[in-house]
């Protein structure tokens, strides 16, 4: 039994419980089409993805459903991205799933930001506490923890909202996303530039 799990584990099989990379910092291995450095509008630099102005959405090839996943991110002034979780594959991922908030929401053009539009809130369902994020140009490392009914989403050592999908499905019954526990992981590209390195998920 221990030399079948030996050769699993140098065979990169990886067990429930443990984290894996879902960056192997080279190409969208992983991410729709194995072997591109450039796909959805992203791009792969210096061992990171990089959104451009035609970045739309990257999609994973594999649904999730109970997870932690861990990333860092690094904003430019005014930039807009989001991470789609529960995403079904079509739609828009802010409501056939739903949209946790990437943003500088320090720039000025967002001097009117409703409270479920600031950075960590899931969009239109559940405000995120503010100030938590670095400044513009500097490295944030956030963990999303999906579990059932629970969302969590840890920013730079705080959690920072803490969502339960049956309460909000109660307050907002016509949300479709919010009644899905399953699905696709996606960074959710709005043309602005943002880059993200080691990113990594633990199936629970």
């Amino acid at each position: 039994m221990k030399m079948i799990l030996l050769s699993l584990m140098m065979s990169g099989f990886s067990f429930a419980g443990e984290f894996v990379s879902l960056f192997n910092g080279k190409d969208f291995t992983g991410w729709g089409k194995e072997g591109e450095t450039s796909h959805a509008g992203y791009e792969v630099k210096e061992g990171m993805i990089v959104s451009t102005p035609k970045c739309r959405f990257l999609i994973t090839e594999k649904e999730y459903e109970n997870y932690i996943f861990e990333f860092e991110f690094q904003l430019t002034s005014g930039a807009n991205n989001g991470l789609g979780i529960h995403y079904p594959g079509k739609g828009d991922p802010a409501h056939t799933g739903m949209e946790i908030q990437i943003l500088d929401n320090t720039a000025k053009k967002y001097a009117t930001l409703k409270d479920y539009q600031f950075h960590g809130s899931l969009y239109t369902l559940k405000a995120a506490e503010k100030g938590h994020l670095k400044s513009v140009g500097e490295w944030n490392k956030q963990t999303v923890t999906v579990n059932g009914k629970t969302v969590k989403v840890e920013l730079n050592g705080t959690v920072i909202m803490t969502a339960d999908l049956d309460e909000i499905n109660k307050a907002k019954p016509e949300h479709q996303g919010a009644k899905r526990r399953k699905g696709f992981l996606t960074l959710c590209g709005h043309k602005d530039i943002v880059s993200f390195r080691n990113l990594r998920i633990k199936e629970l």
